[in-house]
């Protein structure tokens, strides 16, 4: 089988304690954009973006300037910049969480910015205190390189069907509170009040992403031995998890109460992209046909 450069093989086996790393200096990351960026519905102003190295905040405002961090997985450096010229930058390598942490603070300080964050990471049930944490000290660069090759892929994939759609849809985000990408979109009516119940996050958090129905996908690096895609409906109407769906590879997962497709299956595809977006389809249609969405919206 040819490798597909744009879909590399990501066995979670290999890098697992990197993406565990990785994910809760992200949660920094984001922190200071919940921090600093201005409310949007359903927590559009706190995710990070794929952009052409990494992950970014995208530009935040602070007092009289903007600033923006980027986290760069091909040179694997972090780097905060501000519109009055001025950056800081930092090495991703091998390192504890606290000592990141410690850092990353002492970066923003140089630059006279100076963010309040709760310093406890969240959606996890094992939270250790960012300065506290030694446990974390992964990184491995290669891994990194392809994880982002591949939210690179699934970014393409996940805009186009974003692109398709008549109604309110999210944009594509990277959550750092469960790590993974997603797009959503929503069917116009309000939704029952969710019910919460997230390792480390207030209910009223979940009420907020779920006030309205939603038909929701995405990209999670766990789940299977490379990671899934996930499409899932809230609230989920009656027999969502019992329709046929395709590609066949896909299937619902009762434990994760979604329909999932391995990673491993699209990037192994003749055509991973449009393996990916028959997923995304099927899925969806199921969602608006059960939940009686509106025909100006399904089609």
């Amino acid at each position: 089988m040819t490798e597909n450069a744009a879909w590399p093989a990501l066995p979670v086996e290999n890098w697992i304690a990197t993406r565990d790393t990785v994910h809760l200096w992200t949660q920094i990351v984001g922190k200071v954009r919940l921090a600093l960026a201005p409310d949007v519905n359903h927590w559009w102003g706190v995710p990070l973006y794929v952009d052409a190295t990494g992950l970014t905040t995208s530009l935040m405002p602070y007092k009289s300037i903007g600033i923006e961090i980027r986290m760069d997985f091909r040179a694997h450096t972090l780097t905060i910049l501000t519109t009055d010229g001025r950056s800081r930058s930092m090495v991703l390598a091998p390192r504890t969480v606290a000592d990141f942490y410690a850092e990353f603070r002492s970066l923003l300080a140089d630059l006279d910015i100076d963010v309040a964050i709760n310093p406890v990471p969240v959606e996890l049930v094992h939270a250790i205190p960012f300065e506290d944490d030694t446990e974390h000290a992964s990184y491995d660069a290669d891994a990194m390189t392809d994880f982002w090759t591949s939210l690179v892929s699934a970014h393409r994939v996940f805009s186009d069907f974003r692109g398709r759609f008549r109604g309110k849809a999210s944009p594509v985000h990277f959550f750092w509170g469960a790590f993974d990408l997603a797009v959503t979109r929503f069917s116009g009516r309000k939704a029952e009040p969710h019910p919460g119940g997230i390792p480390n996050c207030p209910d009223w958090v979940m009420t907020e992403a779920y006030s309205d129905e939603v038909s929701s996908c995405g990209y999670w690096p766990g789940g299977a031995d490379e990671g899934v895609f996930y499409s899932y409906a809230y609230p989920s109407p009656i027999g969502f998890d019992a329709r046929t769906i395709t590609p066949d590879a896909a299937f619902y997962d009762n434990a994760l109460g979604e329909y999932v497709l391995p990673y491993a299956e699209v990037r192994a595809a003749a055509d991973p992209d449009a393996l990916l977006m028959e997923f995304l389809e099927s899925t969806y249609r199921v969602a608006a046909e059960l939940g009686e969405w509106s025909d100006a919206v399904i089609f």
